[in-house]
């Protein structure tokens, strides 16, 4: 089970094993939100919803990986269920084709260093480059 804690300003990576009988599909699970920064230690629970399975590349077998979305008791998005937003929004643009664009940026070296870069020290902060 794999999901964003409620770490500000970025989350990070939580994770929980559970071993399940073959062929069965994830299920609903609880966990304490309190240990994730996302609930208070007086109201703790949150539910982790499946939305994702794929098989688990380092244990292989039969072991898959399980990416879960957080929610409340009520089983409203949590706070900080961005991929909840994310879904929302996905859903009322379904009719567009989303477009992504790749940047990629290169540096040139001329004698040991980057091109128009003084023989000593460093250049003024943003300058006309080369």
């Amino acid at each position: 089970y794999i999901w964003n804690h409620g770490t500000e300003p970025e989350p990070l990576m939580r994770s929980k094993t559970r071993i399940v009988k073959g062929g069965k599909e994830p299920e609903i699970w609880g966990f304490d939100g309190s240990s994730t920064n996302q609930a208070p230690g007086s109201n703790s629970d949150c539910v982790l919803q499946p939305v994702f399975t794929c098989p688990d590349p380092l244990r292989g077998g039969d072991n898959v990986l399980v990416l879960w979305e957080v929610q409340l008791t009520d089983f409203t998005p949590h706070p900080t269920n961005t991929r909840a937003a994310a879904r929302a929004v996905a859903e009322k643009y379904a009719d567009m084709s989303p477009m992504f664009g790749i940047e990629q940026e290169y540096t040139f070296f001329q004698n040991g260093r980057p091109l128009g870069w003084p023989a000593a020290g460093y250049p003024e902060a943003q300058g006309p480059y080369p």
